[in-house]
């Protein structure tokens, strides 16, 4: 049986400056890929999207610009540390989604708590374990 966290947000679909929409996402946190948080959106009249990413870049994002690539994750002022703005690409399409950090800071912790930053190599599953072992074994 697989370990996992979870949690539900709201965040703003931001459109422009002045229009934004309110919209659930599920965080999801597996102690099968320790490495990996995974955020679903559920934007109306669309099927659910979901995005895999490094637990630490969201971890880095809570207080400085960090990302390159398709994820960017900063906070939304240098000066307070209450929303976070997460911006995800693909190919020229970009969508901007702003969070209060109080319900990630709360859902990192809990993840920390399952499997300690730094610590995911010793949490491997029984069956990785048993993988390797067997594929390491020398043939008799």
């Amino acid at each position: 049986m697989t370990d996992t966290v979870q949690a539900e947000v709201i965040m703003s679909f931001v459109v422009s400056e002045e229009l934004a929409f309110r919209i659930p996402v599920e965080l999801d946190f597996a102690s099968a890929d320790p490495y990996a948080v995974r955020l679903t959106f559920d934007l109306p009249g669309d099927a659910p999207v979901t995005w895999a990413f490094g637990r630490e870049l969201l971890l880095d994002g809570l207080s400085r610009p960090s990302g390159e690539g398709d994820v960017r994750i900063e906070p939304a002022s240098p000066e307070h540390l209450s929303d976070v703005l997460i911006s995800l690409q693909v190919g020229a399409e970009r969508a901007l989604f702003r969070v209060s950090a109080a319900p990630l800071v709360a859902f990192l912790d809990r993840t920390d708590r399952l499997v300690p930053l730094g610590k995911e190599e010793v949490c491997d599953t029984l069956e990785a374990v048993l993988d390797r072992i067997l594929t390491e074994a020398p043939a008799g």
